[in-house]
């Protein structure tokens, strides 16, 4: 009886998704009302620190794009006697629910806290039949992350300002992701590679079929190699030992968020935020459990419906039921592992959705197969008077169990190496003829550079962060621009091959390429620099078993054994003394090296981040005359370019003879090398050094940009042209630059398809200004959150009237140039102020070095810091 009432009375449940929202409704009909907070409703504020640095209380508010929001589930609340806090079951989701029930002034008899880690109807209905309250203790471990994490941001980041470069920020978990990533690239710079010789044969039986095998020593001379295969010229080969032993293969447990991560990264090829991204929809779509978990704990349910799913596909035979344990001690058992809310949906219509899905349903279904079996064959070929025997290595699938479902994916760390070859018959003191034996010069190699999954990996072996912080870390460092995946182009060097065949040896020196690198991360300049700067005053902060013990603290808060604001008084009463004393006595950071003297000049080179970036220096601030600036080139970095590399930076820009009357060069901006046609900038190719670029290569360039630039078509009598930017493909008609989506045919546009973009931009163009001064680039414009004005590239509040309403669009459409002027200087004074004219230059070495730091007419102030 009663649970038909709480079904019959006005309920209304809150997600914190519209995805999650829509799934919901569809299960609990009329009788409910389901709304979305769209996640957090209120957190701190943008501007100050927002928390009381006395008692840690946090000053929470209301976002301003959340206010018409939270006015709309106000007054739904009103009309509900019951209010279902309907948010994720971790402690972002406890927060949310926790936010709402404060901001919307819930009752504890009219609000009620429900939980489900899949988006079902049971699920659903079983979690409304088993309400709980907030759970004040996971609420607090969220509040101790959010304060712990603003309190370090807000306090490092100024003194970055100060020591290091301006608009510098700094993060607990994001600075010891950046230290892993520069260690590691220091490493990759100081490894110093070992050369020895490695020798593979290939043998054949008395039926001619080969065998491949190793020699189980390697050689660190030349000669002891070549030694070798001198003795095999004239050596019998013989079988000496056969072993055959039996093995297994046992499958993956499921996946938890940051298995997945790196199974998708290695086999579909996402990167972390795109992984969760999907992994969210298939979630909010019912598909699959709760993405953000560290448990690969399975329900009893979920075992059952895996061995019925297996057996009636497979066969009994390939089925295994277990259960799994969590290592972890924070994982909660009653969560479970990342798994499919019904194994009778084998796929599902979006293909990209699809992909995950697959990989999530055949993992789940591979932990509970059987193990495959295997027999394992091991041949060892010599002859007792040589010192070392090869050795062949086989593996034959007996029963494939588990990778009916699953396959083998190798990880980057395995050896490329494959056992699973299959080895003919062959029996002990057969005799073998040797078809090839090949000794080749290896070099031992550093650690590989981390990939987005490798670094997840790593973050979790470490006890750093937790399921939901992997993603926006990793997205985080690249935004701060203290990492990025740009391609390292690789060395080459000799390598020598002896090979012994037909009794002949035959030695050549082959060139091989080494260290380059696509799609892994590498620490930018002002990365390293920062890292160095943190990593020396901050050593606590930044050591991985600080990091990881903090997490700890979180996990005792959320389990209620510690309580949070103990936790942040004992944190800062050490943290901020720290950053007071840094503030004070630490010297200034810029990553300065010294390459050495020029020879033209006799004043240092000098290698350091300037006020723009990384430079190359000539010349001392406190010179009279003063220094000289270059900026580096992609590829190159303060920390490795050598003094010739810097040299020659200055001969950047350099003229060359007009092309159609308008002047040429050729130097290095902002976004790389460029040929500079008239007022044209045009991109120098990627991988091509702009000091080779010749006249007749620069006439190449600007033809080719020619022939880009012509135009495809007319719009009202004007020239259309195409192109493509960094948002992708575009069409330009006058000034407007038309982004070209995805169902058109870029390299085919119809006349229809270009009207029918420039139409639909014009009209959007039309909305957009209120009122626009071209002349002076200030307009009133629409935009998300109502109008603004614009004033070159910047953006101003429009105030509100005297009797403090907002201005109506009519209203805004008769103000004067003046009045918008005056709100423009009420906000910034110096708007309209004059800019400095540079000085001018004194010798013509200066005048060109000093343009070659092209953004920076600002450069030389840089130094002065």
């Amino acid at each position: 009886m009663q649970k038909f009432l709480v079904r019959m009375s006005k309920n209304l449940v809150i997600v914190e998704s519209p995805a999650k929202a829509k799934t919901i409704q569809k299960y609990l009909g009329k009788d409910f009302e389901v709304k979305s907070s769209f996640g957090h409703i209120r957190d701190l504020p943008k501007k100050g620190m927002g928390i009381d640095l006395t008692t840690f209380s946090p000053d929470y508010e209301v976002s301003a794009d959340k206010k018409k929001l939270v006015t709309e589930l106000k007054a739904a609340v009103k009309k509900a006697d019951m209010v279902w806090l309907a948010s994720d079951e971790d402690r972002e989701g406890e927060a949310i629910a926790w936010h709402l029930a404060d901001e919307l002034k819930l009752k504890p008899e009219n609000r009620k806290r429900i939980v489900f880690h899949e988006i079902t109807k049971n699920a659903i209905l079983k979690a409304i039949d088993n309400p709980r309250d907030i759970d004040q203790n996971l609420v607090n471990a969220q509040q101790a992350r959010r304060v712990l994490d603003r309190i370090v941001g807000f306090e490092m980041s100024p003194v970055l300002w100060k020591k290091v470069k301006p608009g510098l920020s700094a993060g607990r978990v994001q600075s010891v992701a950046v230290r892993l990533i520069v260690e590691r690239e220091k490493e990759i710079r100081e490894f110093k590679p070992k050369a020895s010789f490695k020798l593979d044969g290939i043998f054949l039986n008395k039926t001619e079929q080969e065998i491949a095998a190793k020699l189980k020593k390697d050689f660190e001379k030349e000669e002891e190699a070549e030694k070798f295969l001198e003795q095999a010229k004239t050596t019998e080969f013989k079988v000496l030992n056969v072993e055959t032993k039996p093995g297994t293969r046992s499958a993956s447990a499921p996946f938890t968020t940051s298995t997945l991560q790196q199974e998708a990264s290695s086999r579909l090829g996402y990167n972390v935020t795109n992984t969760m991204r999907l992994a969210q929809r298939l979630y909010e779509e019912g598909y699959i459990t709760y993405m953000r978990t560290d448990s690969i704990n399975l329900s009893q349910e979920a075992i059952e419906g895996a061995k019925k799913q297996i057996t009636s596909e497979y066969g009994a035979e390939y089925s295994s039921p277990r259960n799994y344990t969590t290592k972890s001690a924070s994982a909660q058992e009653a969560h479970e592992a990342i798994r499919p809310t019904d194994f009778g949906v084998k796929s599902i219509g979006d293909a990209q959705l699809n992909k995950l899905y697959q990989l999530i349903y055949r993992r789940t279904l591979a932990s509970q197969m059987a193990n495959a079996k295997i027999e394992k064959t091991v041949i060892e070929i010599g002859n007792a008077s040589l010192p070392h025997h090869f050795e062949a290595q086989g593996e034959v699938i007996i029963f494939d169990g588990f990778l009916k479902a699953y396959g083998i994916v190798k990880t980057e760390d395995e050896d490329e190496e494959s056992n699973d070859k299959l080895l003919p018959k062959v029996s002990v003191g057969e005799i073998l003829n040797y078809k090839t034996i090949t000794a080749t010069e290896k070099f031992t190699r550093p650690s590989a550079r981390y990939t987005e999954a490798g670094l997840v990996r790593k973050l979790e072996e470490l006890g750093i962060g937790r399921p939901s912080t992997y993603a926006p870390t990793i997205q985080t460092i690249q935004n701060r621009e203290y990492v990025d995946k740009r391609e390292v182009e690789p060395h080459t060097r000799e390598v020598i091959k002896m090979s012994l065949a037909k009794d002949k040896i035959k030695k050549v020196v082959l060139e091989e390429k080494f260290g380059g690198d696509k799609n892994k991360f590498l620490p930018t300049d002002i990365g390293e620099v920062v890292n160095d700067f943190l990593t020396d005053n901050f050593r606590e902060i930044l050591d991985y078993g600080f990091t990881a013990r903090v997490e700890e603290s979180f996990d005792e808060i959320a389990s209620g054994d510690q309580k949070w604001k103990e936790m942040m008084t004992n944190f800062y009463s050490k943290f901020h003394p720290r950053i007071e004393d840094v503030e004070e006595n630490a010297d200034r950071a810029t990553g300065d090296r010294l390459l050495g003297v020029d020879p033209k000049t006799g004043k240092n080179v000098h290698a350091r981040i300037g006020r723009f970036g990384a430079m190359i220096q000539i010349g001392e601030t406190d010179d009279e005359e003063k220094p000289i600036f270059a900026s580096l080139m992609t590829g190159q970095n303060i920390a490795t370019i050598t003094f010739e590399e810097a040299l020659e930076l200055f001969k950047l820009p350099f003229d060359l003879s007009e092309v159609d009357g308008q002047s040429v060069s050729v130097g290095v901006g902002r976004f790389g090398p460029y040929v500079k046609w008239g007022e044209t900038y045009i991109s120098i190719p990627k991988g091509e050094d702009p000091l080779s670029v010749d006249q007749k290569r620069a006439e190449e360039i600007i033809n080719e940009k020619k022939i880009a630039d012509a135009p495809i078509a007319t719009y009202k009598g004007e020239p259309v042209t195409k192109g493509t930017g960094r948002f992708g493909p575009f069409i330009k008609y006058k000034a407007i630059f038309v982004n070209v989506p995805k169902k058109y045919d870029f390299e085919n546009l119809s006349q229809s398809d270009i009207n029918e973009l420039i139409d639909a931009k014009l009209e959007k163009e039309a909305n957009r200004y209120i009122q626009q001064w071209e002349k002076e680039k200030i307009s009133i414009e629409n935009g998300r959150w109502g109008p603004f004005i614009k004033f070159g590239k910047a953006m101003f509040k429009i105030p509100k009237k005297a009797d403090d309403t907002k201005y109506e669009a009519d209203e805004l459409k008769e103000l004067s140039l003046d009045e918008v002027k005056k709100w423009i200087t009420d906000q910034d004074p110096k708007a309209f102020a004059e800019k400095k004219k540079p000085a001018a230059k004194k010798a013509a070495t200066t005048k060109k070095a000093t343009t070659t730091a092209k953004k920076p007419a600002a450069k030389k102030p840089a130094a002065k810091k």
